[in-house]
């Protein structure tokens, strides 16, 4: 092969410089604009040392973000794996944000650092932008100030109220951030400045003006019949308007004890948590966008003479080891990678468009043949999650390929069954049955808030809707517990109902044990 002269090369070595970036940037945004027709946020590349890229890993790849104890936990955790050679770093981490934030690491070399920039400031831009959960659930244009306003708030509230009275909070709120989101219908957008300047005024008249003494006046106590009792117990789920998925959300609301500043600490956390729960739900879907964007763009410049023979085989072989998938029977399988799952199903589609099997058309007649690949994956990343898309786009190629099959494994069994297998039937099964483990509800328990008599005994009275007899483990369940009743002030009870049967499967309470 003959060598590529060196004036049209983007670079020539691995040292960079911003120079270097500049050209490779706009390399970059010509053929992912022009060519794939992407449609992205203004980028802002951030260049950070490993040391800064650990307290990204450690404070949940956010800027700006507040402190707690439990970020320089895992500092130290991430260090010393990182100083011992046991783990590596990520090349980047790329913010959800309006301009998107891409931090570049400086020791990445300047190949890495153009595979980087493909793949996160254009590829995951793209999908934060147009795909409809981050469209829905997130407001990139206003969570910088968000968490800058939080930040600030909770260093203020520290200097105020305690260092370990501000942790407690946080500590408890943390502990709960999994069910701190909204999963069914849509938050209020994070609100302006002028709006966020007024609730921080609402706050301080309400911390100035609240008295202890209303703790202390008695409560009417009457004797009611059982219906008169259901006829309440009604009445005030409706005006609570339970149950209640969102636990910090009520929390927040209707907590007895929480001064106004610590309700602020539950709704930020709150607001964090929800920012995050559309990226667990499309990480095969948006790893795989940006895996199949940056391997597009550095093939087309390697097309163009633009990248060298030597550049890219080390990004080859850096992309090789992304999209990685061990056996099932190597040391280092991990599960299903969902970049090796989600750039294969990318690929597979580009494939079925452009040269479909009989079998193609049989299973995807809409798009067999259609000759517009960039436009069908476009629609696929704009209006699917991990789970619809796994079920309307993996083929039966692609299970052949990664060599799929479903067990059927019952506990009231002393054996696994091979339940399907690759036949016609076999396809829809094992492919309906990866997309369920997909689905962040079926994965995660399903607690709420379903009474709680403010009149009578203030006891919260959770619910859990236990699905294939899956019930939660006990240490953590009452640790998980102890936490909402640091919150909640009262008694809190939990009660495991099966999801089939209605049946009662076991109930708990903070009143008996220690908190």
């Amino acid at each position: 092969m003959a060598k590529r002269p060196a004036s049209n090369l983007l670079f020539d070595g691995s040292d960079w410089n911003f120079a270097t970036l500049s050209r490779a940037y706009e390399a970059i945004e010509k053929i992912a604009i022009e060519e794939m027709g992407l449609d992205i946020y203004p980028n802002q590349l951030e260049i950070i040392s490993s040391e800064q890229m650990l307290d990204a890993y450690s404070s949940v790849g956010m800027p700006l973000m507040y402190q707690h104890w439990s970020f320089g936990k895992r500092f130290v955790h991430e260090d010393h794996y990182y100083r011992k050679g046991a783990r590596g770093l990520a090349y980047e981490i790329v913010i959800n944000s309006n301009p998107c934030i891409t931090y570049l690491m400086e020791e990445n070399t300047m190949a890495m650092q153009t595979l980087v920039t493909a793949h996160a400031s254009f590829g995951h831009n793209h999908f934060f932008k147009n795909n409809y959960l981050f469209r829905q659930w997130t407001d990139a244009g206003a969570i910088l100030s968000y968490l800058d306003f939080a930040k600030k708030y909770i260093a203020k509230c520290e200097e105020r109220h305690g260092l370990d009275a501000v942790e407690a909070i946080l500590d408890s709120a943390h502990a709960l951030m999994d069910h701190g989101v909204f999963r069914y219908r849509r938050p209020p957008r994070l609100s302006s400045e002028k709006v966020r300047e007024r609730a921080r005024e609402r706050l301080e008249y309400e911390e100035q003006t609240y008295s202890d003494l209303w703790r202390t006046l008695p409560l009417a106590v009457e004797n009611r019949d059982r219906e008169e009792a259901e006829r309440d117990a009604s009445e005030r789920k409706k005006v609570l308007n339970l149950p209640e998925e969102n636990l910090l959300y009520f929390l927040e609301k209707h907590s007895l004890i929480l001064d106004p500043w610590q309700r602020e600490l539950l709704r930020i956390v709150r607001v964090i948590a929800q920012y995050f729960y559309p990226q667990r739900q499309t990480k095969v879907m948006n790893e795989g966008c940006a895996t199949y964007v940056h391997y597009t763009i550095i093939n087309r410049l390697f097309d163009q003479g633009r990248i060298s023979e030597g550049a890219m085989l080390e990004l080859l072989r850096s992309h090789s080891n992304v999209v990685f998938q061990p056996a099932f029977d190597d040391p280092r399988f991990p599960g299903i990678n969902p970049y090796a799952l989600g750039f294969a199903m990318m690929q597979d589609i580009e494939r079925i468009c452009t040269e479909p099997t009989e079998e193609d058309r049989e299973w995807f007649p809409s798009m067999a043949g259609n000759g517009d690949p960039m436009g069908t994956l476009r629609d696929a990343w704009a209006n699917h999650r991990d789970e619809s898309f796994i079920l309307q786009y993996l083929s039966p190629e692609l299970m052949r390929k990664f060599r799929l099959f479903l067990l059927s494994d019952r506990s009231a069994d002393k054996y696994c069954e091979v339940s399907s297998i690759h036949n016609e039937r076999g396809y829809s099964s094992v492919r309906a049955a990866l997309a369920r483990s997909y689905d962040v509800a079926a994965r995660q328990p399903d607690i709420q808030v379903v009474d709680v008599d403010l009149l009578g005994d203030r006891q919260l009275r959770l619910q859990h809707s236990v699905k294939n007899g899956i019930l939660l483990e006990e240490g953590s369940r009452d640790a998980t517990l102890a936490h909402i009743r640091h919150l909640w002030g009262y008694d809190v009870s939990l009660v495991g109902i099966d999801a089939t049967t209605g049946g009662v499967l076991y109930e708990c309470s903070t009143a008996k044990f220690t908190v």
